[in-house]
């Protein structure tokens, strides 16, 4: 099996033996052993190589060498692998030209598959000949291992503990107030309080509904733009919100989506995020509409509601909205983060940084708010594979859309397996619920427009 010539030839210079190990691409993230990032500043360029059980810590890496190094964007990467006529980063120090930097951890590994720069291709070497390969790079403490970030089971974690002490981490001060009167969140917008009324209404209806939603202009615009885009190829032009309700979307639909919208624009878009990620609002459409196709794969007596489905797939990221708004230089360092650790969850990234996580603080804020328990269930479990509990439904849709997503470069969610159980506990089936998400990517050119419009409100 070939792998990329400049990469044999070194290895053969360096007597260095290793077997070629192919891999489905879809696996190709999980399987190797070590991993790599170039970085840059205006010093040059670095390769940084650590172990795939790891988060690398960019704060550690930059004291070991006193520079301020990021990420390469994408792009960037792109150009560099074109370069060197390589499919992707090799892990193995040289192959790029690049003064390389090793994780001590490295040294310790008796087996290790790294990626050749061939996609589908992976080079499996002994510890031996791996140390051999790294034996005049620097080696320094830069990685923390991912078994110390995880926590354990979610359920079993103390919420509103974990935010105050982030929160008192953060300020270097004694909190002396409930957590709710201490953090400066804005309050539940007026739109979202008559929504969530109306919710509990008996007698509400499309009228109650339309007077709500055109009492605030903008959000009657993206409600009617919403149900105005190809994706729901509705006949004739949509001229307000009552035919939004009546002829697209119906009542369910169009009060949770005024409701996600509202809250989605209580908080401002931070200035920066990370490189390389579906910016916010159009992760937030990408996975509404994912859960909604999801749900209709579902047989009608097993179904999760649609409406709470479709909400928790709109407010899925609210959590980093704020994070920015409660650790403004802390978030800056997570862009910094994520961008140099794409394959790692957020999760983890947010408990090393500051103890406490969006998901944490989403659900937290939105049973402040009063909003229905599925909501607050599904934003503050949408990580967890093992979640079971109380509508576990709503958390496990967004988990299962977040991964699929993934799979077509959409989202945050790690490129990581799905579990059977968790299809098993939707009575979801792995193949339509793939049809079902890779419907709505074949969309996206309608879900950006969406977005966009969302973005530049």
């Amino acid at each position: 099996m070939a792998i990329p010539a400049a990469v044999d030839s070194l290895l053969r210079t360096h007597n260095i033996d290793y077997s070629v190990l192919a891999v489905a691409p879809e696996a190709e993230h999980s399987q190797p052993s070590v991993r790599t990032v170039v970085l840059g500043d205006d010093l040059g360029r670095v390769q940084a190589l650590y172990a795939s059980d790891c988060l690398l810590d960019v704060n550690a890496l930059n004291h070991a060498l006193r520079r301020q190094l990021k990420a390469l964007t994408p792009g960037e990467v792109i150009r560099l692998c074109q370069q060197h006529a390589l499919q992707q980063l090799p892990s193995l120090p040289a192959a790029l030209g690049l003064p390389a930097i090793v994780d001590r951890r490295l040294l310790d590994m008796n087996d290790v598959a790294l990626t050749s720069g061939a996609t589908g291709e992976l080079l499996c070497l002994s510890g031996e000949q791996f140390r051999r390969s790294l034996a005049a790079y620097d080696v320094h403490d830069f990685a923390v291992e991912l078994a110390r970030l995880g926590g354990g089971r979610l359920e079993k974690v103390d919420d509103v503990t974990d935010i105050n002490t982030a929160v008192a981490n953060f300020t270097q001060l004694r909190m002396k107030q409930r957590l709710e009167e201490t953090l400066e969140l804005p309050p539940l917008p007026e739109t979202a309080q008559k929504i969530i009324k109306l919710r509990v209404d008996p007698n509400a209806d499309i009228r109650h509904l339309t007077a709500i939603v055109e009492l605030d202009p903008a959000l009657a615009a993206q409600v009617v733009s919403w149900a105005s885009s190809p994706y729901y190829a509705a006949p004739g032009k949509i001229k307000s919100v009552h035919d939004a309700i009546v002829r697209v979307l119906g009542f369910d639909l169009v009060l949770n989506l005024a409701l996600g919208l509202a809250l989605g624009k209580s908080l401002s878009l931070p200035k920066e995020a990370p490189r390389g990620f579906t910016p916010y609002w159009e992760q937030a459409v990408y996975m509404a509409a994912a859960v909604e196709s999801l749900v209709g794969c579902i047989r009608p007596e097993k179904r999760p509601v649609i409406g709470l489905s479709y909400l928790t797939g709109l407010l899925h990221n609210f959590g980093q909205l704020l994070l920015a708004e409660i650790f403004p230089p802390h978030y800056s360092t997570y862009c910094r983060f994520q961008e140099v650790n794409p394959q790692v969850h957020y999760v983890h990234i947010e408990r090393h940084l500051l103890g406490v996580t969006r998901d944490q603080l989403a659900g937290w804020l939105m049973r402040l708010w009063s909003m229905p328990d599925e909501v607050c269930t599904g934003l503050r479990y949408q990580s967890d594979a093992d979640y079971d509990g109380p509508s576990s439904a709503y958390a496990n849709l967004v988990f299962v859309a977040g991964r699929l997503l993934r799979l077509h470069n959409v989202g945050n969610a790690p490129a990581e397996p799905i579990p059977e159980a968790v299809y098993q506990r939707l009575h979801l089936d792995p193949g339509k619920a793939m049809q079902a998400v890779q419907h709505v990517v074949e969309a996206s050119q309608d879900v950006k427009e969406i977005a966009t419009a969302l973005a530049g409100d």
